[in-house]
């Protein structure tokens, strides 16, 4: 038998590891409304299943004095199943040196990515720190390095998902930056590279944290931030739930699940007014032949333009790009492209079919969206779509003009399968516009200009604005019912599942970023 001091010295060091900064910072935590790093991992976890890595992990600064150096070096890391499948994760302890960032604490994480990245399954960094540790100078800032390095390795890879629990500053920001998607919680989460007090002393603006990187303006304002949650459970179990769209790599599918199906499709009809003017919700739309509450959306408050989200058709993922005619009728701006491109390249680096819902009147006019570049911007998304090698289909629901209807996953941008419904008008532009543009001189002559143009109006919708045409053109597949939608759409993505399109070898495009 063994000398039991042997056990004695294990246990003694595993609780000093569990202790983190020890029961005051502990409780300090729990006062600010969040949990403890550790608390958080077990949410996060099937029960049970959760196995630390580096507990013992001590800082070898020589700069940082020994009551700093504890156990775990303020990160936990390691490993576990989420709905039944493999993670791995990291997990900052803000009761240990404010969650900062020394090199051993950066080791520890790089090390489970690197695990991760070999196992080809998802990465979750749990963010709750106060940046760069300064007693230990360039070597905390060189730990910065090797994760950003890494997250560039994995993207594309395995999803990685940032949770922002707390504060994230400098550039500690820029990891979750690289990541696919970042949550947040309304009243503890922060996001920004200089705080408070450096926006001061270089602006003289006077800001708090909140109204800097809260998750109210990155998830309006910024668009850095995915999700928002109420508090820590919420937004982990958020985590949980976005895991069961997603696939473990790029090697992979998303694990298929059955569900309620309701197919309202016939009330699409009801939904989109055949009155051009007046605008509806798109979410409306979707939900009529989505599987039941099977819609996930994403980025719901930022350049809400456009929606995107996950769905379930028959069990399967499927991500989802929507004109919103409720805002800006549903026109293509600088944000809405960046959010819509971002979207699709995901879905086509996990494998995930891309429907595409198209009801836009094209891109927002105007000084300020030519100043911020809606030409660079707006061709992020045709970069992204014309890019993408897995199954696309696009649903013509009722406007489809100009430029932004090329972008908007036409068929010749590489669209498996296109579809319109009977209202749908595919044009250069608007009658209005046309009109305007083709029947000036005649309106400006006439002794009754508004009755005319009104003709003239009436003659270009009957001639040109109808999805006949561009069925018979061959850039659209079928022109079909409101009550078959659901039915074409499932059989449209079921013959397309095994779908191969090979490409040229390159070694990578030059987006316009």
């Amino acid at each position: 038998m063994w000398d039991k001091s042997y056990l004695e010295k294990l246990s003694e060091r595993n609780a000093k590891a569990q202790a983190g900064g020890g029961a005051a910072r502990v409780e300090k935590q729990h006062s600010q409304g969040k949990l403890t790093a550790r608390e958080r991992l077990e949410i996060l976890f099937d029960k049970g299943t959760f196995k630390e890595i580096g507990a013992m992990r001590l800082s070898q600064s020589i700069e940082l004095p020994e009551s700093k150096r504890i156990y775990g070096d303020g990160v936990v890391t390691g490993y576990g199943k989420i709905n039944g499948r493999p993670v791995y994760a990291c997990s900052q302890d803000f009761t240990v040196s404010g969650g900062s960032l020394g090199s051993a604490h950066a080791k520890k994480i790089c090390h489970v990515m690197d695990l991760a990245l070999d196992s080809m399954v998802p990465f979750i960094s749990i963010n709750d720190g106060g940046g760069a540790r300064i007693e230990e100078g360039v070597s905390s800032l060189d730990g910065y390095s090797g994760i950003f390095a890494r997250n560039t390795w994995a993207s594309g890879v395995i999803p990685q998902i940032s949770v922002i629990l707390g504060p994230c500053a400098g550039g500690a920001c820029y990891s979750p930056a690289i990541t696919d998607f970042i949550f947040m919680t309304e009243k503890t989460s922060q996001m920004f590279i200089t705080g408070p007090a450096v926006v001061k002393a270089v602006t003289a603006e006077v800001v708090t944290p909140d109204q800097l990187g809260g998750a109210g303006v990155h998830s309006s304002k910024s668009g850095v931030a995915h999700f928002v949650y109420k508090d820590d459970k919420e937004c982990l179990e958020g985590v949980r739930n976005l895991l069961k769209y997603l696939p473990q790599s790029n090697t992979d599918k998303s694990v298929a699940q059955a569900g309620t199906i309701v197919d309202k499709s016939a009330d699409i009809e009801e939904i989109i007014p055949d009155n051009f003017k007046r605008a509806y919700d798109v979410r409306d739309v979707l939900n009529c032949f989505a599987d039941k509450d099977s819609f996930l959306e994403i980025q719901p408050e930022f350049a809400k333009n456009v929606v995107i989200g996950f769905i379930r058709l028959d069990g399967n993922v499927i991500g989802v790009v929507a004109n919103q005619p409720k805002y800006l009728a549903g026109s293509l701006d600088v944000d809405a492209s960046d959010k819509a491109a971002r979207f699709v390249r995901f879905c086509d680096s996990f494998n995930i079919p891309i429907l595409t819902l198209e009801d836009v009147p094209g891109y927002m006019p105007g000084t300020k969206q030519e100043h911020n570049g809606i030409i660079r911007h707006g061709a992020k998304l045709l970069f992204a779509y014309a890019e993408a090698t897995v199954p696309r289909v696009t649903l013509i629901l009722r406007k489809a003009y100009g430029g932004a209807y090329i972008a908007m996953n036409s068929k010749n941008l590489g669209a498996d399968s296109v579809f319109a419904l009977p209202i749908a008008q595919i044009a250069v532009m608007g009658a209005e516009g046309a009109v305007d543009i083709l029947r000036r001189k005649e309106i400006a002559a006439s002794a009754e200009p508004a009755k005319l143009r009104e003709q003239y109006i009436a003659q270009y919708e009957e001639k040109y604005l109808n999805p006949y045409i561009a069925a018979g053109n061959g850039f659209i597949d079928e022109v079909i019912e409101p009550k078959s939608v659901r039915d074409r759409l499932v059989s449209a993505f079921e013959n397309l599942k095994n779908k191969k399109k090979a490409v040229l070898w390159k070694k990578h495009g030059n987006i316009p970023l």
